[in-house]
């Protein structure tokens, strides 16, 4: 996308509140399921089997993303591909988003506008139908993108975490560990403080590209929510923090020990079991089932001394805990 001129792309300080929504919201697309779009106090959805799936997701710049390498259009994609996966991971088909804006006034309009087209094309290629349909925004020194997603459970039960039973299957769609390393080249390569950069993962090699990809832009499977659903899925969830710290969680909420096997988990099971940020759902299903897109990773057992066994050995409590890991100076 071609840069704009500085005068023509203005400070959000020097707009009113109305220019910047005028702004996003000519960038935003048609939601199938609202009866009611932006631009009135609030959004009407349509739930036709009369139950509402309902998540929300904050991303702070810092903890969760960093200008330094990250693009508003990147932050657009990323912000509403982290929801849909928590609403894929119930079983549920996205119906909508609703986006909280808090922006610092030396932002240039041309970013959030970009981060609009982020949104507005990561649903329709995760979740069609799927759009923004509402949201606020106001000023903060510090950049965040507060979402909060919609589904629709189509007459079926929620898929929970609390599900999964002795004997049941535990299989995962979408990577492992990718994310995790495309955030290692990232800082890496630069820091807060350098000019911001629009990183191009297909200008890096040596298979960087990919893993900065999936940090960037992660394309969970949606659509393979629904599916898990349809097939008798047990127990889901989207892996977020990392396969070692949500299967385990997994497992304390069912009652069970899960039992993977390092050598399902890819080239490198470490990096596997503590990357996060890949959004992969990990479900577990009735012995025999298992569905196009996802592959078997491990096997539920009855409750041991551990929640979560690699290899028939305890798994360290690994993962992203912002709490515990997130360092304001180091990162």
């Amino acid at each position: 996308m071609p840069s704009r001129r500085v005068d023509d792309d203005p400070a959000l300080g020097d707009l009113s509140e109305g220019a910047i929504l005028r702004a996003i919201l000519a960038r935003t697309a048609p939601a199938a399921y609202a009866l009611l779009g932006p631009g009135d106090d609030a959004a009407v959805i349509a739930a036709p089997s009369g139950t509402v799936v309902a998540t929300t997701d904050t991303l702070v710049h810092g903890p969760d993303f960093r200008l330094a390498w990250s693009s508003g259009y990147d932050l657009g994609w990323k912000a509403a591909a982290v929801n849909l996966a928590d609403v894929a991971a119930m079983g549920a088909r996205p119906t909508a988003l609703l986006v909280a804006l808090a922006v610092p006034r030396d932002l240039r309009l041309s970013f959030v506008e970009r981060l609009a087209d982020g949104f507005r094309d990561a649903c329709a290629a995760l979740a069609p139908g799927c759009a923004v349909v509402g949201g606020d925004l106001t000023v903060s020194d510090v950049l965040t993108v507060a979402v909060t997603a919609l589904g629709d459970l189509e007459g079926r039960a929620a898929v929970t975490r609390s599900g999964a039973r002795a004997g049941d299957v535990v299989a995962v769609a979408g990577e492992l560990g990718l994310a995790a390393r495309g955030l290692g080249v990232l800082f890496g390569r630069f820091r807060d403080g350098d000019a911001p950069v629009a990183v191009d993962p297909a200008r890096l090699g040596h298979g960087e590209g990919a893993a900065v990809a999936a940090q960037l832009r992660p394309a969970p499977p949606i659509g393979l929510g629904t599916v898990a659903a349809h097939a008798g899925a047990t127990a889901m969830m989207d892996v977020s923090d990392g396969l070692a710290l949500d299967a385990r969680r997994l497992a304390a909420a069912s009652g069970v020990t899960i039992a993977l096997d390092a050598a399902a988990l890819g080239e490198d099971p470490a990096r596997a079991l503590a990357g996060g940020e890949d959004h992969a759902l990990l479900a577990t299903f009735p012995e025999g089932v298992l569905p196009p897109g996802f592959r078997v990773i491990g096997r539920v057992r009855p409750r041991a001394d551990d929640d979560l066994l690699c290899d028939d050995r305890p798994v360290d409590p690994s993962g992203w805990d912002p709490y515990r890991d997130w360092d304001s100076v180091a990162g």
